[in-house]
């Protein structure tokens, strides 16, 4: 009996002990449980969606917008995508990310992830580690200044394309992507929905290549000597691939593999084939002949306005913002830039600005529940004109901050060094005159060559063509 009870005393020692340890971390153990956890699916998602949005720059953009220049300007297009690619990488490393999406105040994060400082292998509020959040975001930061490269084609310098976008990146791109998106941001904090990059990457692009093209001037000869593109089906490819890129744009936003990525793909196919649809019925009503640019620039636009909208809406609001993206894109990249005499090149604001616009508001309207949307606006006790108001706010602060820095930005850097190349080499062609290439080498009667022959150039495009794009400006 002795010996037995001797044993049980042995026994309950370590138990004693063990308890006592027990209740010290069972503190810790909870905060472990409650801590974010990697979630494999989600993760693999946004790794692909990550490849996905930078597949959209390059070669997405550089094709989409190379084959609508004239064939001595088509590798300097490629040329300004890639280098931007590459600065923008760069610059978010070192300081935008930390800008965009650490805590600052309600305009500007602050400067917590410098150099990415602090940044481990675990997750980060979500289920995917901070890592794969901050590259995702990166691509995004990395194809808004590359559209504004439509606006500037043919005509200005390298080195100062490399110093606006660059300091565009830091002082645009991020306060704008911090206020809709950021933690304590002011938009996104008052309520204004922006799903995909709206307001923070196609407004804002759309409205800095406006500022850009009347600050540069027109391209010589515009409107007075033929200015053909070098290969539309290059434009087609380059849009072939943004639409497919675009589903890691906006289902890659839910940040998650879960329904919310899969209604956003939905609605972005949709929106995009019936945008294109539209575009080309409404040129081939106003112009006589359906054109492969514009069902090209038609797919595009659809996919900017559907951008804000695609976490939020249903099916019947991708339609109405697919043919609404459709009409009046077309308008505006067709007639609006002719009206106001101003040299967008590739309607980088008569589609992303004006498309981005578009879809910003009517997400106000299709998000609501009674359109058979996600109810983001009901949930939080608003109504469809509420959530109006808000998105028209959102839209008109972008424009504003966006304008303004940037004009700023560009008059200073025109005062430096100079903002447009000369003359001469304006007509040789920044090809050859900036990056000492072209696209085929010429050895007299047997060598490639790309003849010019086009069309006589007119004020108006003649019925059949398409209006107010680059076969006739």
């Amino acid at each position: 009996m002795k010996f037995k009870q001797s044993i049980g005393a042995a026994r309950g020692l370590p138990g004693l002990i063990a308890g006592v340890i027990g209740l010290w971390l069972t503190p810790a153990l909870a905060m472990a449980a409650d801590a974010p956890k990697l979630d494999a699916g989600d993760t693999a998602w946004m790794l692909t969606s990550t490849a996905l949005v930078l597949m959209m720059t390059i070669p997405g953009v550089a094709l989409f917008y190379g084959g609508m220049v004239r064939k001595k300007n088509l590798l300097s297009v490629a040329a300004q995508t890639f280098a931007v690619t590459c600065l923008v990488t760069a610059l978010w490393a070192i300081i935008g990310y930390s800008l965009a999406f650490t805590g600052g105040n309600k305009f500007v994060g602050g400067f917590s992830r410098f150099f990415l400082d602090g940044m481990g292998y675990g997750a980060m509020n979500g289920t995917i580690p901070e890592s794969v959040f901050m590259t995702f975001q990166m691509t995004f930061a990395i194809i808004t200044p590359a559209l504004i490269i439509g606006s500037i084609v043919e005509r200005m310098k390298f080195s100062a394309m490399l110093w606006f976008l660059g300091l565009w990146s830091v002082l645009v791109y991020s306060p704008i992507a911090h206020m809709v998106w950021g933690p304590g941001g002011w938009l996104g904090g008052d309520g204004v929905l922006d799903f995909a990059g709206g307001t923070v990457v196609h407004i804002n692009a759309g409205v800095a290549g406006l500022v850009a093209a009347l600050v540069l001037g027109k391209r010589k000869g515009l409107g007075k000597e033929p200015m053909p593109p070098v290969n539309l089906v290059l434009t087609m490819s380059g849009a072939a691939l943004l639409w497919v890129g675009w589903f890691g744009f906006n289902a890659g936003s839910a940040v998650a593999a879960n329904g919310t990525a899969g209604m956003a793909m939905a609605v972005t196919q949709i929106a995009t084939g019936v945008a294109a649809l539209a575009w080309m019925f409404a040129e081939w009503a106003a112009r006589g002949k359906p054109t492969l640019l514009g069902m090209s620039s038609g797919a595009v636009a659809g996919l900017v306005a559907i951008t804000p909208a695609s976490g939020f809406v249903g099916p019947v609001g991708a339609f109405v913002i697919g043919i609404g993206a459709g009409v009046v894109c077309f308008w505006s990249a067709t007639y609006m830039k002719a009206i106001f005499g101003y040299d967008d090149s590739l309607d980088a604001f008569g589609v992303h600005a004006v498309g981005g616009a578009l879809g910003a508001m009517l997400t106000g309207i299709f998000a609501a529940k009674f359109f058979g949307g996600a109810g983001v606006s009901d949930a939080a006790g608003g109504s469809v004109l509420h959530q109006l108001q808000l998105q028209g706010f959102g839209v008109i602060v972008t424009v504003v901050y966006d304008a303004v820095v940037t004009f700023i930005i560009l008059k200073v850097l025109d005062a430096l060094m100079g903002l447009r190349v000369a003359e001469e080499d304006e007509v040789a062609g920044l090809d050859i005159s900036l990056h000492g290439e072209q696209v085929y080498e010429y050895t007299g009667t047997t060598g490639l060559s790309m003849p010019e022959a086009a069309p006589a150039p007119a004020a108006v495009p003649p019925a059949g063509a398409h209006a107010g794009r680059e076969v006739y400006d």
